[in-house]
């Protein structure tokens, strides 16, 4: 190798090992894709910074002090290729190692138009470090190993996200569509402004009757469209359902858990999926004939839902969601109702419209729309720490529960309640639902606009 002459590279290798001393290189590219705005450029730039930070001690601070192998002799190398002759011990390669994790954990979330590149610098930086004659190939070769084994470690510590879920398919072409958006009717929940974007679209701001709004936009619309969270889509759902409309969300809310599930993160993705005219049919769950998309709850989640809502105001969603969580741990109540003829006292409950996949209480993700399940999850009434599990289980979606916690999937579910209302969240929103409670679905009725690749 220090033999070898390599044209063109010989100002260029020397140079990559250098920025890539302390990750510099690492940290700038993460700071780009941070930068970017696209939900899994930001995912891959933090799940790289995770991995980085988890693969730089353990090579340079352990496995370099347990081999302490000596530096190759570089009297062969060329001088315009040593910059400066490291000092510490050369096995495993820390560039290697710092390099490899970041790649891999990078390629977990984006595409591989993005990955691809990435991981070839990330092999570029590893042939640096042996062609400027700070390590040997098997130096190289242990850090590559111990960086991709710490990009893989942190899907334990995060899982990634997942693909769109599998939808109902219609035609690419089931709607005519115009690029202006004649014939769209926008409803706006949120500040984004589409006008230049669909200067065709007729726009209408959320006022104080969301519901008749949209029902009366619905009424007039060949599609209708929906800037917002999931409270808001779940809402314009109901009005396309009525007046058999497709819908196209667009995400511009906080979580934006049902149209991650269609594959569509960004508004430029959303209006790619309309002007492509790509059509789904997807499941709709009901609540007493009321649709939700995502999940609906009873018990202590509605009563967080509750408190969080009158905090957030004043502090800010997440620490307001801090603080009621607290509260309802301390005060919360378990709910004496019958499930299906069988008598319980739940703690906690979720109803997932189809099937989720992830553990825990907390459903997040699935890899279907179209199933025909809810997805049931519910906690039975247990002592405080068993309340401090699942409470995280809540926040965090991703924890086993202990035996208190049971997961069924089922067609439909009836609530019996000896009370008049049972407070029941549904996509963020709370209510009043009068007893009994019947959980039901809606299979394949609603059509939504979803990426070409979706399905």
């Amino acid at each position: 190798m220090a033999a070898a002459k390599l044209t063109g590279l010989e100002f260029v290798l020397p140079r990559l090992s250098r920025v890539a001393d302390h990750g510099v290189l690492w940290f700038g590219t993460a700071a780009v894709l941070g930068a970017s705005g696209r939900p899994a450029h930001r995912r891959g730039a933090l799940r790289g910074l995770i991995a980085l930070s988890m693969a730089s001690p353990a090579v340079n601070l352990v496995g370099k002090q347990i081999f302490r192998r000596r530096r190759p002799r570089v009297n062969l190398v060329p001088k315009i290729r040593i910059h400066r002759l490291p000092t510490s011990p050369a096995f495993p390669s820390g560039h290697t190692a710092s390099a490899a994790a970041f790649a891999t954990a990078l390629a977990m979330e984006v595409p591989w138009k993005v990955s691809v590149p990435v991981a070839a610098v990330a092999a570029a930086v590893g042939f640096s470090r042996v062609y400027t004659g700070a390590h040997y190939p098997g130096d190289v070769l242990a850090g590559a190993a111990s960086g991709v084994a710490a990009g893989l470690a942190t899907r334990l510590l995060w899982p990634p996200h997942p693909g769109p879920a599998h939808v109902a398919r219609l035609t690419r072409t089931a709607e005519e569509v115009t690029p202006s958006g004649e014939g769209v009717v926008v409803f706006a929940n949120t500040d984004e402004d589409l006008t230049e974007l669909l200067p065709d679209a007729e726009f209408i701001a959320a006022g104080d009757d969301i519901p008749g709004q949209l029902d009366a936009a619905a009424a007039k619309a060949k599609v209708l469209a929906v800037c917002g969270g999931d409270g808001t889509v779940g809402a314009a759902a109901d009005a396309a359902l009525r007046h058999d409309v497709p819908l196209l969300v667009i995400p511009t809310g906080t979580l934006n858990h049902f149209s991650r599930a269609l594959g569509i993160e960004t508004v430029a993705e959303a209006l790619d999926a309309y002007r492509n005219g790509c059509l789904a049919k997807v499941d709709v769950g009901m609540v007493n004939g009321v649709p939700f998309l995502n999940t609906a709850s009873f018990g202590a989640y509605t009563e967080l839902v509750d408190r969080r809502e009158k905090l957030e105001n004043r502090l800010g969603k997440w620490p307001a969601l801090a603080v009621a969580a607290a509260k309802v741990l301390h005060r919360a109540e378990p709910v004496e109702v019958e499930i299906d003829g069988e008598p319980r006292r739940v703690w906690l409950a979720f109803i997932g419209n189809c099937s989720y996949q992830s553990r825990g209480a907390a459903p997040t993700w699935r890899d279907d729309l179209d199933d025909g399940l809810l997805d049931v999850r519910i906690i039975e009434a247990g002592d405080r720490l068993r309340r401090l599990r699942a409470l995280s289980a809540v926040l965090v979606g991703h924890l086993h529960l202990s035996r208190e916690y049971e997961h069924w999937q089922t067609p439909s579910l009836r609530l019996d309640y000896e009370g008049r209302t049972l407070r029941i969240a549904h996509d963020g929103e709370t209510r009043d639902t009068a007893a009994p409670v019947v959980f039901e679905k809606h299979l394949t009725r609603l059509r939504v606009f979803v990426p070409k690749a979706a399905g």
